[in-house]
């Protein structure tokens, strides 16, 4: 398309992962350095990427809530965060401005929405929705090709699930609604309800048959909102042993047998494993170098 590297931000909480390739199938190199307060942060990152060569442009998918409304004075950066010094961060501004070329900029778990469409889980498919378990809970939703966007970008980590039977007391984790699935299922809400992650308890421990069934409703509401046909669930939470399983059997009694075409619904791990992330932010920097083309 161009000469010059694509380059890739995989912006998190407590890393940044950094890549360049020719494309988002062909990865020349990877860093991965801690993420600090956002100067230090992005003066390591602008260093590396200055010694890879030629840049033609950069893909960002960054931890939030972010700005994703090009007519927003504030397109591009992280707003309100609980993450000391981040909030009304100008994350794409910054290497825009340090490399004069076209800056990708998305959610980070909408890069990896991205990713496993077009290279992973999601070949084939019209639609797919991923979803993250880890450290909080977020969703990303492709249909026809094209990322649903809206007001702001959506935030399925944040609707209330019904809370199972004899599981009322816990008060929910999340700072801004409490027993929300964040707030029930994330990684800080397994741990500060049971002192450990859901990997570390027994199997027959209560915690793995609640979680399931608080990420089968999502499930379950992602095929009765936008009749998704494959959901991805990654992160860390997702890697314990059996979990998966238990939340595609609860997903299926919960459907009852109802949805149309319910045998083209797929809850499946991601087939691009940790690597959805960065193969997602190559692919925005290659849209955004694109676009400026056009």
């Amino acid at each position: 398309m161009s000469d010059g590297l694509l380059g890739g931000i995989e912006a998190g909480g407590t890393k940044f992962v950094l890549a360049v390739g020719e494309s988002p199938s062909r990865v020349r190199a990877t860093h991965t350095i801690p993420t600090r307060d956002p100067s230090a942060t992005f003066a390591e990152a602008r260093e590396w990427f200055e010694q890879q060569g030629k840049l033609c442009a950069i893909g960002i998918a960054s931890f939030g809530p972010v700005e994703l409304d090009k007519a927003s004075s504030a397109w591009g950066h992280i707003l309100k965060t609980p993450k000391p010094n981040w909030s009304d961060c100008d994350l794409a501004g910054f290497f825009g401005r340090a490399f004069s070329i076209p800056i990708g900029f998305e959610t980070d778990v909408n890069g990896a929405a991205l990713a496993e469409y077009h290279h992973g889980a999601g070949r084939g498919a019209s639609s797919l929705t991923y979803v993250t378990v880890g450290t909080g809970i977020g969703g990303g939703t492709i249909i026809n090709g094209r990322l649903v966007h809206g007001a702001g970008h959506p935030e399925l980590g944040h609707i209330y699930p019904r809370r199972l039977p004899g599981d009322q007391d816990f008060a929910g984790f999340c700072p801004f609604h409490g027993d929300c699935l964040e707030g029930l299922a994330c990684g800080p809400a397994i741990i500060a309800r049971w002192g450990s992650s859901l990997s570390d308890l027994p199997s027959d421990h209560e915690a793995h048959d609640l979680v399931a069934g608080y990420l089968a409703q999502i499930c379950h509401s992602i095929y009765a909102s936008m009749a998704t046909e494959i959901i991805v669930l990654g992160g860390g939470v997702m890697k314990t042993p059996g979990l998966l399983d238990k939340v595609v059997k609860r997903a299926e009694e919960l459907g009852a047998g109802y949805f149309p075409s319910r045998e083209n619904h797929k809850i499946v791990s991601p087939a691009l494993g940790d690597n959805a992330g960065l193969t997602g932010t190559l692919l925005l920097a290659e849209a955004a170098l694109r676009a400026e083309q056009s």
